[in-house]
């Protein structure tokens, strides 16, 4: 893997030129259709220009196929560039440029965005669990920096906003990664500090013993069994100067960040603690988001709320049958201590409304195993109570790839998680409408005239095993479709 990738351009003598070809006709750009060399490796048998084919064309010319040149999409282009980037690793290239107008469409925008996707995919593709390899490692240790450049300006420009936000993906990846042993509610405060100094964002932090104090019951109580006690980590962009479409907006994104779920009390079993240092990941794709909205300098105010715990085993540990006070003055009853994601993510909602006055708020967590069993891998689940909010999400995943499936979330769902002793329990001992009940409990922690998102990515935050774009481990999934929301609020 390379240490990292630019769009600065390398030395001419150094430049591999990358083409693109088109497996209909494998036809390539007009400039290299008489390169010697890439005339004879278009003959190589076997090579058909299907996507995310790479075949060397003497010392200078790379070939990687488009696939059919009517199928050619921000998609596949990601795939494309991230098959590349593991070639080019390969071949020790220190600098690039690329020509994929063999498939360009006519509109320039959507060169832009074949830009950006290439960009995504060079950058997510080059990133790999490696912080705690020891003396035994049998990995080969990074390589230097690539350079990567492009003749079109468009698809340049496409390309530096790729390699941007694949940069925050794979930095939300980074904490994601973290091992528990070092990652708690702590060191992910100390990250959020560390990444506001770095970019101009402010940060408050809300501790435990504060946390107390101003009532946030949930938050509180998931983290109480901890020695590393919960807080409520709070980063803020507030630009000089906002956009005209950014005016009396101020948009609130929530992450749960629970740094390791043991279950509680009611404790997972048969193997299922392993990867609960993946129960962050919401929290990290909201962290990642807020990395790449500061470097982009949007003109909008955005903050975000990482709700931070670790739910452990001890004397001081929640118990079923518990009844707490959440910030809002509402009470709940502890049916399941492993549904403790909903408890801290209800005080941050409360809090995001109250305090902050949210004119908006998506709330991003993995939450249910009951939105895997739905939905599988394949995208993420989600909820939403306002038409516009669900138009302007649902651009942000045509525009990020993110997919999602939206899932109904009735009065009859809210009711479900209505409590005998207390107002609401967290969770129904049914197991009826499962993926649902999270977001029918947070629910009720929104006023009905905020307009408010949950998106459950229990199923799409890691991956047990390498694919195309992602190694086995966390996929920075979120990073993208938030900064791509928050940009089309500012218009």
């Amino acid at each position: 893997m390379f240490s990292r990738i630019t769009t600065a351009s390398g030395s001419p003598r150094s430049v591999v030129t990358v083409v693109g070809v088109t497996s209909d006709g494998r036809t390539v750009p007009a400039a290299h259709a008489k390169v010697a060399a890439v005339e004879a490796a278009l003959d190589t048998p076997g090579f058909n220009g299907d996507n995310g084919e790479v075949l060397a064309a003497g010392p200078k010319h790379v070939l990687l196929g488009l696939g059919a040149s009517d199928s050619v999409t921000p998609a596949t282009v990601r795939t494309a560039a991230a098959k590349l980037v593991k070639a080019l690793d390969r071949r020790k290239d220190k600098a690039v440029t690329v020509d994929l107008s063999a498939g360009f469409p006519k509109k320039r925008a959507e060169v832009e965005a074949l830009g950006r996707a290439f960009g995504e995919g060079l950058a997510i593709a080059n990133w790999r669990v490696d912080g705690f390899d020891g003396a035994v490692s049998k990995r080969q240790p990074r390589g230097g920096a690539l350079a990567v450049d492009s003749g079109d300006a468009d698809f340049h420009d496409g390309l530096k906003r790729g390699l941007l936000l694949g940069g925050a993906v794979n930095y939300a990846r980074e904490i994601g990664a973290t091992p528990p042993n070092v990652c708690n509610p702590d060191w992910v405060a100390a990250r959020a500090r560390a990444l506001a100094k770095e970019t101009g964002l402010r940060c408050e932090v809300i501790d435990h013993a504060r946390a107390r104090k101003l009532g946030m019951g949930g938050l509180v109580t998931v983290g109480h069994g901890s020695d590393s006690k919960s807080c409520l980590i709070h980063l803020s962009h507030v630009p000089r100067r906002r956009t005209r479409g950014a005016r009396g907006k101020r948009l609130v994104l929530v992450g749960k960040t629970l740094t390791y779920d043991t279950g509680g009390y009611s404790l997972k079993v048969n193997n299922g603690m392993k990867g609960m240092k993946y129960d962050k990941m919401g929290g990290c794709a909201v962290i990642g988001a807020m990395k790449a909205i500061a470097e982009m300098g949007l003109g909008i105010e955005v903050h975000a709320l990482l709700a931070a715990a670790e739910n452990m085993v001890s004397g001081d540990s929640m118990r079923p049958d518990d009844i707490i006070t959440m910030y809002n003055g509402a009470t709940v009853e502890i049916t399941n201590t492993d549904a403790e994601g909903r408890l801290v993510l209800a005080d941050a909602l409360t809090y995001a409304e109250e305090d902050l006055e949210a004119t908006a708020i998506v709330d991003v967590a993995t939450l249910t195993g009951g939105v895997v069993v739905a939905l599988g891998h394949f995208c993420a689940g989600w909820f939403c109570n306002d038409d516009a909010l669900v138009k302007s999400i649902e651009a942000a995943s045509d525009l990020s790839g993110e997919r999602l499936w939206r899932l109904p979330l009735w009065k009859e769902h809210r009711d479900f998680m209505r409590g005998q002793h207390a107002d609401l329990i967290n969770s129904n001992p049914a197991r009826s409408a499962h993926p649902i009940q999270g977001a029918a409990f947070l629910s009720h922690f929104v006023a009905e005239k905020t307009p408010w998102a949950h998106i459950d990515i229990a199923g799409v935050g890691n991956v047990d095993s390498a694919n195309d774009l992602c190694v086995a481990g966390p996929t920075g999934w979120g990073v993208r479709l938030l900064v791509d929301w928050v940009e089309g609020e500012s218009r």
